[in-house]
């Protein structure tokens, strides 16, 4: 899961005088990566896209900011991310998502889009809302095509149970029970807009969404609601939890390769 959540230490920054910022889209297997952000060890999406970047700029350096840091082997359909060209560089948005893409093989990271930005826009500063959507297979047998794509659970689910729970979590709340130990966000507040669940067959569906979200709450609530699911919780027993502010108090982390980010919404959308 992502901490959508901005530093101390970060500070928004315009793309210098000499530097030509686009807006990229992206889409990623997450399997065998670190997450987006670069780490000591392992491969991660920022730096392969900025290795990429930096091959079509000659060898110099483009750096990048994401709109949310996805952990190690959570998937994304619709990552976007800015990067900060040479300003020399004659680029248009086909040149850019199809060079990055070319650069990026063989690994399972392509860019879908590509859109020239103002100097001054932010792909974490200037999100309204970001989308995420988490599959979970239910049937006894375990997956085969989907391995690696989603979280198996052999017992049954009570599908409209889990659904009519989660609407009590809808709204601004102080969600301490469902974020990650180690979360560096400075607040545990956050409002969110939707977590629907459906059922698609053997396959269900969790869609939520906010302007922002706390490391590994999307993923904390996945695995609290599937309590719900299996008759354990009720939704009184999910209201407390929630009120107790402690992630103690919370159900267990769902599985990262279940976790997709599949949309960044902006106003305007620079995609558009």
């Amino acid at each position: 899961m992502t901490d959508d959540s901005t530093p101390t230490f970060f500070n928004q920054s315009h793309a210098p005088e000499d530097r030509q910022r686009w807006a990229v889209k992206i889409e990623y297997d997450g399997i065998g990566l670190v997450g987006w952000q670069r780490q000591k060890t392992g491969l991660s999406v920022q730096q392969l896209l900025e290795e990429a970047a930096s091959r079509m700029a000659g060898g110099r350096t483009v750096p990048s900011i994401t709109a949310g840091r996805t952990d190690a082997r959570v998937h994304a359909t619709g990552q976007v991310a800015h990067l900060d060209f040479p300003i020399s560089l004659p680029l248009n948005p086909r040149a850019v998502r199809d060079g990055l893409s070319y650069y990026l093989k063989p690994h399972p990271v392509v860019v879908l889009q590509a859109a020239s930005v103002d100097p001054t826009w932010s792909a974490r500063f200037s999100a309204t809302r970001r989308r995420y959507r988490y599959r979970l297979l239910n049937r006894p047998s375990r997956p085969g095509i989907e391995a690696n794509r989603v979280w198996h659970v052999r017992h049954p689910l009570d599908v409209p149970a889990m659904h009519a729970a989660a609407q009590s979590l809808l709204g601004t709340h102080d969600f301490s029970t469902f974020r990650a130990v180690a979360c560096q966000a400075r607040s545990p507040v956050r409002t969110l807009d939707r977590l629907d669940i459906t059922r698609d067959g053997e396959m269900i569906l969790f869609d939520v969404e906010a302007r922002s979200f706390l490391h590994h709450q999307v993923r904390n609530l996945v695995g609290t609601l599937q309590l719900v699911g299996c008759g354990r919780w009720d939704t009184e027993r999910l209201r407390m939890a929630l009120e107790a502010r402690d992630r103690c108090a919370g159900g267990p982390t769902a599985p990262s390769e279940g976790l997709y980010l599949v949309g960044v919404d902006y106003d305007p959308d620079p995609f558009g």
